[in-house]
């Protein structure tokens, strides 16, 4: 069950002037579930994308890179099927789902980016996908359906909405994502799509996204590991009104680095197993690299994780992730750790004043913070995880059965 993550409340998804969505039931893994969307740009949308630095990337994953050179007219989404590890065979059937695709809209197959998600190695079951477009019809609404139909092992649909006033009109920003597991992005998520009805270059619109993912996907995990299908969209379909200079797009990346940061922290939130969700922030570190080399110590190791499922404060765990970090020369006698606001770590050994009671409390709690002050600068960073629990262990032996 999700930490504190309620499912969206459709009236409050906003639609998208310039984008349709279209949502089928193609059974490519389990029948009778929403498995496939298609997003339908509208003519002159701008495209923005960022990918996962897996070397063993999703056949869907090197096509959409490819085609995000062209003008998009669409995007096709299937789940239960990764597509990945699957060869020139995986290309092709990838390949026949954007043939099918443009047919059906009367575009070019390299104008559609397609992405896929679910297992690995195994081959796409490309004609189910095909015989189920035709069915998908097109609404400008149905951003709830959609977040829906791109579900794994997620057990609650993400998806954000928000307005931002900009000199020359109100835009929209509406965004959906998808995962639970496998999540360490090194770029974005397993997928993520946003949309705004803005105008904006193209190059500006890149830009802006890169910033946006450092800020928010590539500031979570759940379990350390990094998908071979990360893929996050932006798409500005210039329907609304124009971000005509510095500070419209810079009010613009404020309101989409919102939809996304909800929508990353949702993904922890839906945690494989979840039962807490973690803020872990570093602070007074020399830059903000290294900060998140600390954060990211911490959130990834099992011993720690499992310590916060028991609600243990195991301090001498977060510490020796700290310690093994690799930040060169920290000096772990400056070194200060908090659970919340109780000091339980001074100058690298335990507070005097901390008593065990305290740490409990806080641990036992659905949503607590550990703060790590590393005393040897100004910078800090902000990474976003949760626990690692039973469920973690069963969702993950049983996924393929």
């Amino acid at each position: 069950m999700a930490v504190n993550l309620p499912p969206p409340d459709p009236a409050t998804l906003l639609p998208v002037p310039g984008v349709d969505l279209g949502v089928a039931m193609a059974g490519v893994r389990k029948a009778n579930r929403k498995d496939l969307l298609v997003m339908r740009l509208a003519p002159g949308t701008a495209v923005a994308g960022v990918f996962t630095q897996n070397r063993f990337c999703a056949a869907p994953v090197v096509l959409a890179k490819k085609h995000l050179k062209n003008e998009v007219q669409a995007l096709v989404v299937n789940t239960g099927n990764a597509n990945a590890g699957t060869g020139d065979e995986g290309m092709r059937r990838a390949m026949q789902v954007c043939d099918a695709l443009a047919s059906h809209l009367g575009c070019a197959p390299e104008e559609i980016l397609p992405f896929s998600t679910g297992v690995i190695m195994e081959q796409l079951p490309a004609e189910r996908i095909v015989a189920a477009l035709p069915h998908a019809l097109l609404h400008q609404d149905d951003w709830a359906s959609a977040a829906e139909a791109i579900m794994t092992t997620d057990t609650v649909p993400k998806a954000y909405s928000r307005k931002v006033r900009l000199s020359r009109g109100t835009a929209v920003v509406t965004g959906i994502a998808k995962g639970a597991g496998m999540i360490k992005p090194d770029m974005a998520t397993m997928l993520g799509f946003i949309a705004t009805d803005a105008q904006v270059p193209s190059r500006a619109l890149q830009a802006l996204l890169e910033r946006v993912a450092e800020r928010s996907f590539n500031c979570v995990t759940v379990d350390g590991d990094t998908s071979t299908n990360d893929s996050l969209i932006l798409a500005a379909t210039g329907r609304g009104p124009t971000a005509s200079g510095r500070r419209d797009l810079l009010k613009l990346e404020v309101a989409i680095g919102e939809v996304a940061r909800s929508l990353a922290q949702a993904i922890v939130r839906d945690g494989e197993g979840a039962t807490k969700f973690i803020t872990v922030a570093v602070e007074h570190g020399r830059d903000e690299a290294e900060c998140k080399r600390v954060a990211y110590a911490i959130a990834h190791s099992p011993l720690v994780k499992t310590a916060f499922f028991a609600s243990d404060p195991n301090l001498g765990r977060i510490l020796a992730a700290i310690g093994n970090s690799g930040v060169r020369g920290l000096d772990t006698g400056k070194v200060d750790l908090y659970i919340d606001t109780v000091r339980v770590a001074h100058q690298g050994g335990r507070d005097p004043a901390y008593r065990e009671e305290q740490g409990v409390a806080a641990m036992k709690k659905p949503e607590f913070t550990v703060r790590a002050v590393l005393h040897r600068g100004k910078a800090s960073s902000t990474v976003w995880t949760c626990d690692l629990s039973f469920d973690y262990v069963k969702i993950n032996a049983e996924y393929r059965t």
